[in-house]
């Protein structure tokens, strides 16, 4: 059985990982803490995983806040990038999701309402969960 791993790239990583079809676990940190979660869990476990990365970089809307904004793309961008050479590294399977593919910015009750996950989350664990909900 092939696990599902939900990213949600940036400063706070969300990740979301889904067993036979349910959330197990929906959380965030640092890319490097969660890269190394993962990692652990492809050598350890000897299970297919198959990552799916939300692609920042397919994004072509950003509003208009200035500066602050484009550099936060920038650097999302690159966390992107960052992921794509992490799986390929580890030759672990993966697929880049467009932004406007995914169910994003849910709040906690209608994600727990969707999900049937009961344990406390955030916007980024949520925004990761919902690139592997339901496949």
């Amino acid at each position: 059985m092939t696990i599902l791993i939900g990213i949600d790239p940036g400063v706070k990583t969300g990740f979301a990982i889904l067993r036979e079809g349910k959330l197990s676990e929906v959380g965030s940190g640092k890319a490097i803490t969660v890269e190394v979660y993962i990692l652990g869990m492809h050598m350890k476990l000897r299970e297919e995983l198959k990552i799916y990365i939300e692609d920042a970089r397919k994004r072509t809307w950003f509003g208009s806040k200035g500066r602050e904004v484009a550099q936060g793309v920038g650097s999302i961008k690159r966390d992107c990038k960052r992921w794509e050479d992490f799986c390929e590294y580890h030759c672990i399977e993966y697929e880049l999701i467009h932004p406007k593919n995914n169910k994003t910015k849910l709040k906690s009750d209608e994600f727990k309402r969707l999900t049937g996950f009961e344990i406390r989350t955030n916007e980024h664990g949520r925004d990761a969960a919902m690139l592997v909900f339901g496949r």
